[in-house]
């Protein structure tokens, strides 16, 4: 009987001992998936941590100036803030030596393409003018863009030259000596850089480089970072009939757009 108690007291401690260990096991393993939920909730906080300190692109607002109209206006006004030097409102415009199109339908053809390729991408768009029958100096169109809350204001336009062989697109900033915007020259210098390297890059067109011009009304009232964009000669007769392309003219959007990408670093 001694010996049975024994077995039987034995096989007690077993029993309790297997127990435990089982028991032991079951708490042990809710614990680690605790952890792991801990863990992988401060991963996602951070994650949405860097999100909301990032901006996204719906964040942005680009202003589009679509240069020139379809009539011009000869009165003037004056070339910056303060300034007694003045310059006529808005002037004609360069016209196709191939195609005969006016730059100002050229220009407003382009700038409604970057708008809808700037959307797909997610950004806000202003747009100076929609149409072309229009009378909005130059002044005012900077005003326009000021106004409109845009982080960035690109003027759109085509070039035009006494020979007919110079081709090629370039951007107009203004110079850190500039009187009106001299703070805006790095912003607008590297704005500029980024959308001609895209543009040449999409469309094959020669880069011509960035130039500063601190006389152009449109920049120098400008309150943000202002580009302007020569996309091409229209004294140029195969550089005119490229910009006339529907196609082309997307491909010019897209280097425009994807230009702006690369300034906010998308």
């Amino acid at each position: 009987m001694k010996k049975a108690g024994k077995t039987l007291l034995c096989f007690a401690i077993v029993c309790v001992l297997v127990l435990c260990s089982v028991f032991a096991g079951k708490e042990e393993k809710p614990g680690k998936e605790a952890a792991a939920k801990t863990a992988a909730a401060k991963e996602t906080d951070s994650v949405l941590e860097i999100k909301k300190g990032a901006k996204e692109r719906s964040q942005y607002i680009i202003a589009i100036d679509a240069g020139h109209q379809q009539h011009a206006n000869s009165a003037t006004e004056p070339v910056g803030p303060g300034s007694k030097t003045k310059k006529a409102k808005v002037s004609g415009g360069a016209v196709g030596v191939a195609t005969k199109t006016p730059e100002y339908k050229l220009t407003l053809q382009v700038a409604k393409k970057l708008k809808k390729e700037l959307e797909e991408k997610g950004y806000q768009v202003y747009m100076v003018r929609t149409k072309n029958n229009v009378n909005i100096s130059n002044k005012q169109r900077a005003e326009r863009a000021n106004k409109s809350g845009a982080d960035i204001y690109i003027r759109i336009h085509a070039d035009a030259s006494s020979s007919s062989s110079v081709r090629g697109a370039s951007m107009l900033y203004p110079s850190l000596k500039n009187p009106y915007v001299k703070n805006l020259s790095k912003s607008s210098k590297k704005l500029s850089n980024c959308i001609l390297k895209s543009y040449c890059k999409k469309t094959g067109i020669k880069s011509r480089g960035l130039f500063t011009r601190d006389d152009l009304t449109g920049t120098n009232w400008s309150k943000i970072p202002v580009t302007l964009i020569e996309m091409g000669f229209l004294t140029n007769s195969a550089e005119d009939r490229y910009m006339q392309k529907t196609a082309n003219q997307k491909k010019m959007a897209v280097g425009i757009a994807n230009g702006v990408d690369d300034y906010f670093g998308f």
